[in-house]
């Protein structure tokens, strides 16, 4: 038995399945988590590859380090999407941090508490989360909490998560940051999806002070560099010196994520910098 993704006409990545663990037709979308030989436990949405126990973390460590060792003094975090809890349990490695999860979609939550508990580690039942089942969109139109960080953990442009990408939501987030506040995007992989980084940029820009973007190496996430996008009310967050990184990262347990990495992931190729008008 094969899973082969269907996010791109022109271009497949294949799965051989050693046994499907769950798959079912949540009030949103398609949801199947199986069994790999090569990536472990892999969690897929409307066709597309989200999460493999295998690579996750160059995901999401770098989803949540990046800006919260930028920061260096967040204390609020909220996380939209995100339901498979790969964030919100990096988010937990920060001490004094408290994390709301808002997902759409409860059945990711309770099947990935179920079939993928490697991934959230017990973050879903921790004190210092509360979970929201809410539209990312209403919940950032109606809420009157504010953070120091906000991630976009979203599926790409398609299906629940498209309202995700529009320029009305970054301008919510924004309102709902505190001063030198961050915002997190997940962009995908530009090398295929250019048109994610070129309208996301011109979507943050009207709204952040700095804007710009960093990438990580997710081997299911193929077809090269992924892109996360970054939206800061204090410029001085993305230049930080290494040293600084490294003495905010002190006694941080990771497995993809180093403050070396941290420093030289704002560095983009020509490819992508030629996006960015």
């Amino acid at each position: 038995m094969r899973f082969e993704e269907t996010l791109y006409p022109h271009w497949a990545q294949v799965f051989k399945i050693q046994q499907v663990l769950h798959h079912e037709h949540t009030a949103f979308q398609d949801l199947v988590i199986f069994e790999s030989a090569a990536f472990g436990r892999v969690l897929a949405l409307d066709g597309v590859i989200q999460a493999t126990e295998a690579d996750e973390p160059h995901y999401h460590e770098m989803m949540v380090h990046v800006p919260l060792l930028a920061h260096g003094t967040v204390r609020s975090v909220c996380v939209v999407g995100g339901g498979d809890g790969g964030i919100v349990r990096e988010v937990l490695k920060h001490d004094g941090v408290r994390a709301t999860l808002v997902e759409i979609d409860a059945a990711v939550i309770e099947m990935s508490r179920r079939y993928l508990p490697a991934l959230s580690s017990g973050a879903f039942d921790d004190p210092r989360v509360t979970i929201v089942i809410a539209d990312g969109i209403r919940y950032m139109t109606e809420t009157e909490a504010t953070f120091d960080a906000i991630i976009v953990d979203s599926t790409d442009p398609q299906g629940p998560g498209e309202v995700l990408f529009r320029e009305s939501f970054y301008a919510d987030c924004r309102r709902h940051l505190n001063p030198g506040g961050i915002l997190i995007t997940q962009n995908g992989v530009p090398f295929l999806q250019p048109e994610e980084v070129g309208q996301t940029w011109r979507r943050l820009a009207p709204h952040f002070p700095d804007v710009w973007f960093f990438v990580t190496a997710v081997p299911s996430y193929v077809g090269g560099l992924m892109t996360l996008g970054w939206g800061s009310l204090d410029p001085a967050h993305r230049t930080r010196p290494l040293d600084v990184i490294q003495a905010r990262a002190a006694g941080l347990h990771t497995r993809y994520y180093t403050p070396e990495i941290h420093v030289a992931s704002f560095a983009l190729p020509r490819y992508i910098e030629r996006l960015l008008v």
